[in-house]
């Protein structure tokens, strides 16, 4: 049956359409946010998967091109891969969401988000996260429900609540906050240096606002809700785990996870297994589970020390950071490097500058972004945690975490007039022990210092985890997690800034939920831990920008033209711009603003190609003294082209101070002499004197 459900939110109505469409799926809510359309769907397998440890959740976010009016580009004129935003918004459905299903639930699960109507004034994004957790809660599917999700914005020092895309455009905060009934779940933020207070204060703003939300969502649950389906356990029977104890006791698990090498972590592990292997080799139903026993048996042992005892499994103070090192210039002829290394975590990263021309271009449902100045890339490559497996090029978790380290520099970058070049940072994972996007984001603030980019301040960031107990007020956190730390943890909540604050968030959690005591603990320890990475490792290796860019880059000047201009710098087909570069060697870019950058390896050629352009837009005056090139010669005189569109005579009798016979007497077609303008007639004739060219 048809029912339709309707709430203000931040002063838009936010309707859900449910039994109109998509009706065989296990849940489905079209969803209308103003003008914008989300049709969100909840679909999960008869059986389990069998073979796996995990849950088998896929978030979908797709960006159909109709939906802004837009024909796809490219031969095959339809949607290709998904989008980085489509990527990252699938991500930040998938996190709050994942935790909400039962721990044992092996069954697969899709998410699938088809954006059919863009309003600008609405987010599709959030639409999309509204109408995955109302799809999954009317469902059959089991599902601890339901969560809701709110964005905020930040103008002038006052919130707005899901800001439409031009308020984004100024926002100095783009936070996501989802909640369940009690707790925060998941945040993911960019922001302008905001303080750590402000923060706090915005997301439990959010906070607030997404109680309605679920209260909205309780009404169409109770209206239209399903019962929620039986489904096989996959956990492991108790009974394995107490003859696993039988074998290896609690102490002799601890004295096996507890060291600081993962590589003796993983022998001794592999060691238990071994045995364990042997003992059950008659029991096929438990070693099919064995792997997940033990890596459960191993998650007890430490979570217990961590919560107990606060011993962590290397050995560290809860508060303490692993062994930091930082360097520069370790890469030689590219444009700037730095190599950060934190504990088992090292990341190399390269910056590269280029012109504005070769800024990323975008083809996506947001018309006001359409081309990306900074780039931000990160590579994980299997060798980095001890693996083999073959390059499939970047997966989600790559392109969120080169976005995550994206995120956080974007704020200190100068602007294009500052700076006019396009810069592409990548981050290369040489070892990995735990949140290699906060070491990316240290290693490329370095680099691109190093690179000469005249960034405002710098940027660091770290990792606080989590291991809570029994109640809510039973929890320890911990300053610089590391892989096992995030395993067996909570959380992993990732925060970059400045000395002035917060410049990214990124938390990702395994329970129902955060209490606000644990996230202002973890944000201000987050922010103690950055400025000790910052005073005590990155600027002893380089504590400002360079003043300029290195011998291997490229090097840009910039002039501004009458916009009215460009179409004379350009010519009839490009002939006056190609005769420019191919006479100075530079590359030559200008905006619709007449902002023209000229860009060179040579400082000779890119003056020569600045002084042609400047000679092409600037009138010439009466009185000064220009250089030019003789172009044709006549009984009369010589005619001189000043630039590509102005020429002028020098009549015989301004040659020389003496008598000239013959014009060829003083000068030739080709030579390169400097002249004065006499005079320019109401015709735009102008004449040229080579005698009176110095006086």
């Amino acid at each position: 049956m048809y029912k339709k459900f309707e709430m203000e939110l931040a002063g838009r109505t936010l309707r859900v359409d449910v039994g109109r469409v998509a009706k065989q799926a296990n849940g489905a809510a079209l969803m209308h946010y103003g003008d914008t359309v989300v049709l969100s769907t909840a679909t999960a397998s008869e059986k389990p998967r069998e073979g796996i440890d995990f849950f088998p959740l896929s978030v979908e976010y797709e960006e159909k091109l109709y939906a802004v009016g837009k024909i796809p580009g490219g031969f095959n004129k339809r949607e290709g891969k998904a989008s980085e935003n489509a990527i990252l918004t699938s991500r930040v459905i998938d996190r709050p969401m994942r935790p909400l299903f039962p721990k044992d639930y092996r069954n697969d699960v899709t998410l699938n988000n088809m954006v059919m109507a863009v309003d600008p004034e609405c987010s599709p994004e959030l639409t999309a996260m509204l109408g995955s957790a109302i799809a999954t809660a009317i469902s059959d599917i089991p599902f601890d429900g339901p969560c809701a999700t709110t964005q905020v914005g930040l103008i002038d020092g006052e919130f707005v609540f899901n800001p439409n895309a031009t308020q984004n455009l100024v926002s100095d905060l783009k936070l996501t906050v989802a909640s369940t009934r009690d707790k925060v779940i998941m945040i993911e933020a960019g922001a302008n240096e905001v303080p750590e207070d402000k923060m706090i204060e915005a997301i439990y703003a959010a906070h607030e606002l997404n109680q309605k939300v679920i209260a909205f969502i309780d009404q169409i649950v109770a209206e239209c809700g399903k019962p929620k389906h039986e489904y096989t356990s996959c956990a492991v029977p108790e009974e394995l785990f107490a003859a696993i104890k039988e074998i290896v006791t609690p102490e002799q698990m601890e004295v096996a996870v507890f060291t600081d090498e993962k590589q003796v972590r993983e022998e001794n592990i592999r060691q238990i297994k071994d045995k364990l292997e042997e003992a059950f080799a008659d029991n096929e139903e438990w070693l099919a589970v064995l792997d997940e026993a033990v890596y459960q048996y191993q998650k007890k042992t430490v979570r217990k020390m961590i919560l107990k005892d606060h011993k962590r499994p290397d050995g560290r103070e809860i508060t303490q950071i692993r062994k930091l090192a930082a360097e520069t210039d370790i890469i030689p002829r590219v444009h700037g490097s730095a190599m950060f290394t934190r504990g088992q975590t090292q990341i190399c990263n390269v910056v590269t500058l280029a012109p504005l021309s070769e800024a990323q271009k975008l083809d996506g449902l947001d018309e006001n972004l359409t081309t990306k100045r900074y780039m931000h890339h990160y590579n994980f490559p299997s060798y980095s945690v001890g693996e083999t497996k073959p390059s499939r090029g970047p997966g989600r978790r790559e392109i969120g975490h080169g976005a995550l380290a994206e995120r956080a520099l974007i704020p200190v970058l100068p602007t294009e007039e500052e700076f006019p070049y396009a810069i592409r940072s990548v981050s290369e994972t040489f070892e990995s022990n735990g949140s290699t996007s906060m070491a990316s984001t240290c290693s490329s603030c370095m680099a691109l210092m190093a690179a000469g980019v005249p960034i405002k301040k710098m940027v660091a960031g770290i990792s606080c985890g989590l291991v809570t107990g029994d109640t809510d007020d039973d929890y320890v956190l911990l300053t610089d997690i590391q892989g096992l730390e995030d395993f067996f943890g909570d959380m992993d909540f990732k925060v970059t800034g400045t000395t002035e604050g917060i410049t990214a968030i990124q938390m990702d959690i395994k329970i129902h939920g955060l209490t606000r005591p644990i996230v202002e603990g973890a944000i201000a320890r987050c922010r103690e831990a950055r400025m000790f990475i910052m005073d005590t490792c990155m600027k002893p290796a380089i504590a400002e920008p360079r003043p300029q860019v290195g011998e291997f880059a490229p090097k840009i000047i910039q002039t501004v033209v009458d916009p009215e201009k460009i179409g004379e710098i350009i010519g009839q087909r490009g002939k006056t711009i190609n005769a420019i570069i191919e006479e100075t060697g530079v590359k030559i870019d200008i905006d619709d603003e007449g902002r023209v950058s000229i860009c060179g390896v040579e400082q000779a050629g890119m003056d020569k190609a600045l002084k042609i352009i400047r000679s092409i837009v600037d009138p010439l005056e009466v009185g000064k003294t220009y250089d030019g090139k003789v172009v044709r010669i006549m009984n009369f005189g010589a005619f001189v082209e000043l630039s590509p569109n102005k020429d002028g005579l020098i009549h015989i009798s301004k040659l020389a101070e003496a008598r000239v016979e013959k014009v060829e007497d003083v000068v030739n077609i080709g030579d390169e002499v400097r002249v004065k303008v006499l005079d320019i007639d109401r015709m735009g004739k102008v004449s040229l004197s080579l005698k009176d060219a110095d006086k």
